[in-house]
């Protein structure tokens, strides 16, 4: 199994580069940062994981910029967004920024897309809630007009661009309704996710992996309904705290790789996150074990 990471990346963490090389270097399969581009202090929305909002949400590191960071030092190491929150971005400036990381890259760029769940941010971009799953669809339509291979005119609900001269294209070539980068689609299991991943995605990222055994019929019945190929889709589950059970059980389904999540802190922190998990990139304690398949479903236990 690939095992990637993430982190939130921020002005008092380790730098990208840093951990870019570190990475790399250890046999690490990619890495993916979030996306939040202010925390209002005047926020009625509840942290989705309960408690009080962590620190790091505030002090982000803008993922693209970081992402290319990444990518000037690194050959190899995979590099996501988990999530970019699509429908907070002008759909075309936001094309042209996959498709520059994409092709500077040479490929390495995976597209994690989501819908939040902070309103209040979401609204100093101007979303209206109730619409935004239905925005960052439009939005997606709209960056695969400006993606495809000639120029092609897009006209939606949200907004619309006039056939382009718009290069570079993102490296991945077209397979079936998917045009641009490897695409991931978060969020919680249901039918109208899963018709969107089937639309328009690779594949799902869900957090922590929750009830994937549930869940993944579901998804391969909506995936097969709209004539997708399905040995073609990918399932990844997202900041997991790994362990040799969990990875085994992930293995067991057929997920072929798991974002782990590391500290958002300091060089030090970071690096001892690293060194507990190489066992499980060297493929040790049966990380790679495909027989895991245990019915208590062990990514319900705590840290996921």
């Amino acid at each position: 199994m690939r095992i990637a990471v993430t982190i939130f990346l921020t002005d008092e963490t380790i730098t990208p580069v840093r951990l870019a090389r570190e990475l790399e270097q250890r046999g690490f399969a990619g890495l993916y940062l979030p996306e939040h581009t202010h925390i209002p202090v005047e926020r009625t929305t509840p942290y989705p994981a309960g408690g009080e909002l962590p620190r790091e949400y505030g002090r982000t590191l803008d993922p693209f910029v970081a992402l290319g960071q990444a990518a000037a030092v690194s050959e190899r190491l995979g590099l996501g967004t988990g999530i970019t929150l699509a429908a907070q971005h002008d759909p075309i400036d936001l094309a042209k920024q996959v498709a520059t990381l994409d092709h500077l890259s040479g490929g390495r760029f995976t597209l994690g897309l989501g819908f939040g769940w902070n309103v209040e941010e979401a609204a100093d971009h101007g979303v209206r809630w109730r619409t935004r799953r239905e925005l960052v669809r439009d939005r997606m339509a709209l960056m695969r007009a400006l993606w495809s291979e000639e120029p092609t005119a897009y006209e939606g609900e949200f907004g619309s661009v006039r056939a382009s001269l718009a290069h570079p294209k993102p490296v991945q070539k077209p397979r079936g309704p998917v045009v641009g980068p490897r695409t991931l689609v978060g969020g919680a299991a249901g039918p109208k996710l899963f018709a969107q991943i089937s639309e328009y995605a690779d594949g799902w990222l869900p957090i922590g992996g929750r009830g994937l055994k549930e869940a993944l019929p579901l998804l391969r019945t909506a995936w097969a309904d709209a004539g997708r190929d399905p040995g073609a889709l990918q399932v990844v589950p997202y900041a997991v705290l790994p362990d040799a059970g969990k990875l085994a059980y992930f293995a067991g389904l057929g997920i072929e790789e798991t974002v782990v999540q590391l500290p958002a802190a300091g060089e030090a922190d970071v690096l001892r996150a690293l060194d507990a998990y190489q066992p499980f990139v060297d493929g040790a304690d049966g990380a790679d074990g495909a027989d895991g398949a245990d019915p208590a479903d062990p990514a319900d236990r705590q840290g996921s």
